[in-house]
Formats: C-alpha cells, structure tokens, sequence
C-alpha cells in the first residue's frame, strides 16, 4: 500500500504510514514531550520527575504481563518496539499528570495537548509496526452499497478446457469498478451468531448475460473483523485492479465473521466453544447459493484468510474438502490455539484429544491425501513467529498430496503483508478456478 501526493488528496486519504504525516507526528510528539519532561526546580527533578518514570515503567509492565500472559487476545507476543511506543505514550500522560496540580489552568491545557501529541506520536508509531491504518479514512465504517439482487436468465460458463476468461465477452458500458455491500449470514445450521460481512461484486457481475463467477471466502484475523479486510487489507482496490486486467472479472468474494467477537477466538471448529466450522462449510455456502449467482461447482470454490483466518482457511480445505478446492492461507499457524496445546483441547473438546486431532489440520493431513486441493501460503520474511509454523504447514500439504505453492513477502506480521498476500492471492487462485490462464 503506497501513499500518494498530500496535495491530491483529502486529509483523511493521508497516509499514516509514509511520507510527511508520520514525521510530522515524530517532531511534535518529541518536542512535546521534551516539553513535558524539562523544568528548572529541584522539586520537579527530585520528586514529580520519579513518580512519573516509576508510573510508566509499573503501568507499561502491567500492560505487556495482562496482554501476553493474562488476556492473549494475540497469537505472539507484543513486539519489543511496541512495547516501547505505549511506554512513551504512557510517559508523557504521566508527565501531563504529575504536573497538573502546580500549573494554573492554561498549563494545564498545554500539558493535556502536549500528552495527547505524544500519545498520537506513540500510537501511530504502534500503527506503522502493524501497517493497520493506512489513512484515517481507514479508520471509518467502510462505504457500501445495496446488494445486487436476482439472478439473470442467461449465463455464460466455461467449457471443459477452457477457462472464463478466454470465453468471456464484456459488454459496452460495463462498470469500471466492482461494488460492495454490508450482509448478514445467519448461522442458520450451525447456530452460529456471526457479525455482519461483506460481499464485493466485479464489474462482470453486472453483465447480462452474467459469467459465472468463481467464489472466496475471505476472513480476517483474531483479534479482528470483517471490515479489517476493507480498511485495512485494501481488498476492494485489489480486486478493482484485477477486475480491470482482466475485463471485469474476478472473483466474487464473501467476507465473513468466523469468530463472533473481536477478541473471541471459535478455533475455526466445531467443538465446546462454537459450531464454526459447519456455519464456515454450510451456512455460509448455503447463504450465497441462495442470494448470488455464481459458479457451483467445487473447483470454483477457495477460502482464505491472514493469521487466524489463513489457519481457518486450511481447516477448512481439510475438513470439507467437497466445498473448497483451493485456499490461500496467509500468515497462519500450524495448530489452532487457545494458548497452549493443553488449553486448547481442555476448553474446546473437555480434554479428548482424539477429537482434537479428528480436525486439526496438521494430523488430518498425516493420514489423508488430498490430490485435489490446491494451496498458497504467504507469509513475511521477517516474521520469525508465524514463518517456521508456515513452513510447517507448507510440508505437510505438499505430503498430502496438495498442489501448493510458498512465497515470503517483506515485512513481519502485518498489513503491509497481508495485503501483497491478497495481491498475489487473487490471480493465483483465480487460475485454480478456472476463472484465466
């Protein structure tokens, strides 16, 4: 994701990330915090200028021990260069405090802005680390439109041995861009209560006659929420691009919530904790049978996702391979976890370990070839948590049977990854499909 010119743009098109805004940030979070930090009495030095260190080293410790060892609402742990950043954050809210009670009321206004520019210096800084918000447009609810409805009489399809694209004629006025629109899918099976998701249409979709299209499901990590994908992921602008290459087509696909809650974590299963997989395998495929038009048959069909979601995406293709023959798992673990293994098999399957492994990826693949399942992994080059799992993972498939393929991307575990994950996701699922050469 590359920021563009600030004069183009509207400040909320500024990027967040590159260029002058993030620097900008640095220089008034800085002085400010100098600000903060100097005085001229030997009170201040003595005692106010402790307390406030003592503060931000005990609240930055409690921080990091509630987050990685209390709560894990994260798959790792907070990176050291994280755990600086909300340290200098908290440190300039200390500073703000322990100097409120000597300033008079215009100090006090200073030293509030001055905090609170170093708080946005430190969290934007935090920002950059996981390239979550691009912009501050980002950070709003996506823009949707109503969802396409009815099916149109006549199709176009690909005959055997020919892809759609090679068959497929575009009709004049055709759309440049796809739409995207806001959906609930009911857990109607599963019992499943998912948030809303989204489901991006191409331009093709529009044509009458309509191409049938091929299917991804997407989902995003844990923490997290369908609109990460929007926001954060640049999916629309993605598909806009391919769309564009490739005479409006692309595929439709279907955003969804396998998780429940942000901080929840349903393993991706059907166990103690949620029937996630059956509302992944049927709900979910019953839902867009029912309300699009599209491909049907399996080959057409992949699932895929970032961390928590890329190891969703191979339990699925695993564990309901008659749905999905193809997957893009992106930054993904080589075991669903809770924390630890024990954890996990306690709380979601009361310690039957047997039924854990009737569904975890890596010993269903042990004993199960799957020849007709197809793969990608993606995953930073620096990321030396979720890479060595990939890698894993990636031998596995490939002793299965899978046709698979493994790429490294710069970066860590972040959205700059998982985005150039989609952005080579797209057109090589796009040739499992059948949807180009």
């Amino acid at each position: 994701m590359t920021a563009r010119p600030l004069a183009s743009l509207n400040p909320l098109d500024w990027s967040l990330l590159h260029g002058p805004v993030p620097y900008l940030l640095l220089v008034l979070g800085w002085c400010a915090l100098i600000g903060l930090l100097v005085s001229f009495t030997t009170h201040w030095w003595t005692r106010r200028l402790p307390i406030a260190v003592g503060a931000t080293v005990v609240l930055t410790l409690l921080i990091d021990w509630i987050v990685d060892d209390l709560w894990q609402p994260f798959a790792e742990d907070l990176p050291s260069d994280v755990v600086f950043w909300i340290a200098i954050a908290l440190f300039g809210v200390c500073l703000a405090a322990v100097r409120m009670p000597v300033l008079r009321w215009r100090g006090r206004v200073l030293a509030v802005v001055a905090a609170a520019l170093v708080v946005a210096m430190g969290a934007n800084e935090v920002n950059r680390h996981y390239e979550q918000y691009p912009t501050l447009r980002a950070m709003l609810a996506p823009s949707t439109s109503a969802l396409t409805e009815g099916k149109d009489s006549q199709t176009v399809s690909a005959p055997a041995g020919k892809t759609l694209s090679e068959v497929w004629h575009p009709p004049a006025g055709l759309p440049a861009k796809g739409t995207l629109s806001s959906v609930a899918i009911p857990g109607t099976k599963s019992g499943f209560k998912a948030r809303d998701g989204y489901v991006y249409l191409p331009p093709a979709y529009k044509a009458s006659p309509r191409p049938l299209l091929p299917v991804l499901v997407l989902m995003a990590g844990q923490p997290g929420q369908p609109s990460d994908w929007i926001n954060s992921g640049g999916m629309v602008d993605v598909l806009d691009s391919f769309a564009a290459a490739h005479q409006g087509l692309a595929q439709v696909v279907v955003v969804v919530d396998p998780i429940g809650g942000s901080l929840d974590n349903t393993l991706c299963m059907n166990s103690n904790i949620a029937q996630s997989q059956t509302y992944l395998a049927e709900d979910v495929p019953n839902w867009i049978h029912a309300n699009l038009q599209t491909a049907t048959d399996r080959q057409a069909w992949s699932i895929g996702g970032l961390s928590f979601g890329g190891t969703c995406a191979i339990q699925l293709a695993v564990n309901a391979p008659k749905v999905y023959a193809s997957f893009l798992d992106i930054s993904g673990q080589d075991e669903p976890t809770l924390g630890t293994h024990q954890e996990t098999v306690q709380q979601a399957f009361g310690g039957d370990e047997a039924k854990f492994d009737a569904v975890d990826p890596m010993h269903v693949m042990s004993h199960t070839k799957f020849p007709d399942t197809a793969g990608l992994f993606v995953v930073g080059a620096s990321d030396g948590e979720f890479g060595p799992q990939q890698q894993r993972m990636h031998a596995a498939a490939t002793a299965a049977g899978m046709h698979t393929e493994f790429q490294t991307v710069p970066g860590g575990h972040d959205w700059g990854v998982f985005h150039q994950g989609l952005v080579i996701g797209v057109p090589w699922l796009a040739k499992q499909e059948g949807l180009i050469r």
